[in-house]
């Protein structure tokens, strides 16, 4: 099936408006206005509830491994989380979980 050029630019164009539409609705609508105290309290949890659904699909199925389950990037995985816990430092976390990432790589 072919699609028209003329149309590939109509959809770049209506999704690039939707996309500044959705960011305006916040940033300038709501922008200037104070956010309830639950609201920002529940802002806070949105990265610590993204970040993992982000992560961890490519840490159980890695494209690399072909889908496989890799003990190297799950322990990798494990030091970041056991780090990032005892120590409540992100860059030590995550130098930690790469490190051990690419010694075990190194390794197997």
């Amino acid at each position: 099936m072919q699609i028209s050029d003329a149309t590939i630019w109509v959809i770049i164009l209506v999704l690039g408006a939707g996309t500044y539409l959705i960011r305006w609705s916040f940033l300038g609508a709501l922008g200037d206005r104070q956010m309830p105290g639950w609201f920002m309290r529940m802002l806070r949890y949105t990265p610590v509830a993204v970040l993992p659904a982000l992560v961890a699909p490519l840490v159980v199925w890695p494209a690399a491994t072909g889908g496989a389950p890799d003990p190297a990037r799950m322990a990798a995985a494990a030091v970041t989380v056991a780090m990032g816990v005892l120590t409540r430092n992100v860059t030590l976390a995550i130098l930690a979980g790469g490190v051990t990432l690419a010694g075990l790589l190194y390794m197997l």
